[in-house]
């Protein structure tokens, strides 16, 4: 009797290599490729039209002078210390509200989410018109109030808070499903111990509910920073980077130095070195906020 087993291993691994072959190519084609293309263009002069001219380390040495880079990622830094705090306290706090047995649970889940799935130009266009000085309806509400009208995207000071609370409102919901996830892991029977011993709902979500979503907590400020790092549509469309370059982002002035002034070579230069900021600050932010079980 022949063996037919070398036959089928063989058939199966080329069945699993035709099956993984479309995520091959698209990750060759659109991560692969251009990782590839931009670290090339780091060492040229390039801006679409002309031919490309090898500068060797020349956009290094233009980057470390650039002080309106240096701004951009200070803005940048700005917007994630209001951001990741105000998102984690929001988000737990909403979280803890629809994990407790209320009446249509099911739909203020779908209700928080919902910003998550619609498309970031659409809510900062809203958002804009929220903002609005004169005809927003955040300032209507605060004159017939009797509060004076704050210049929500006009003024420096206010312009960076203003869209780090439209980011959290927007982005909330994704947050607000990780802590279910981990309060929903955490189990019942030591809440009915801390009850009988005694304690109190403060003690139990100082002693039991915070240190159990250690692991959610850290997820939570990593995702929050790489996605605040990627900052862009928001000052794109509502403010363009100002008043005064106050809300200029990292990501908003490498566009510009790719696709407004053609700066190809030195706009992949702030690209790479942004990334290893990133995962610089991601790395100690692991670091610091993580501990052990």
């Amino acid at each position: 009797m022949r063996n037919t087993r070398p036959s089928v291993i063989k058939n199966s691994s080329r069945t699993g290599y035709l099956m993984s072959l479309p995520y091959v190519l698209y990750f060759c084609l659109f991560i692969g490729f251009p990782i590839v293309f931009s670290f090339i263009l780091i060492f040229h002069k390039w801006n679409v039209v002309t031919p490309m001219q090898w500068i060797g380390l020349r956009n290094f040495s233009r980057l470390f002078q650039d002080i309106q880079f240096f701004i951009s990622i200070r803005n940048t830094l700005v917007f994630l210390v209001i951001h990741i705090p105000l998102q984690i306290i929001v988000a737990l706090m909403l979280a803890l509200l629809l994990n407790r047995k209320i009446k249509l649970k099911g739909f203020f889940r779908a209700l928080y989410f919902l910003p998550v799935v619609v498309s970031g130009v659409v809510i900062t266009i809203l958002w804009q018109q929220l903002y609005a000085y004169e005809t927003g309806l955040l300032n209507l509400l605060m004159t017939k109030l009797g509060i004076t009208k704050i210049p929500w995207l006009i003024n420096t000071n206010w312009a960076m808070p203003s869209i780090a609370i439209m980011a959290t409102w927007k982005n909330v919901g994704l947050y607000i499903v990780l802590f279910l996830v981990g309060l929903q892991g955490i189990p019942r029977y030591l809440y009915e111990a801390a009850e009988i011993d005694g304690a109190r709902s403060l003690q139990q979500f100082f002693h039991i509910t915070l240190p159990a979503l250690n692991s959610t907590i850290v997820l939570v400020v990593i995702l929050s920073t790489i996605g605040g790092f990627s900052l862009f549509i928001e000052p794109f469309v509502m403010t363009g980077g100002g008043p005064m370059n106050s809300t200029l982002s990292a990501m908003l002035y490498i566009y510009n130095q790719a696709f407004y002034f053609g700066h190809m070579g030195y706009a992949a230069t702030l690209g790479f070195f942004f990334a290893f900021i990133i995962l610089m600050v991601v790395l100690i932010q692991k670091k610091f906020v993580e501990r052990k079980d």
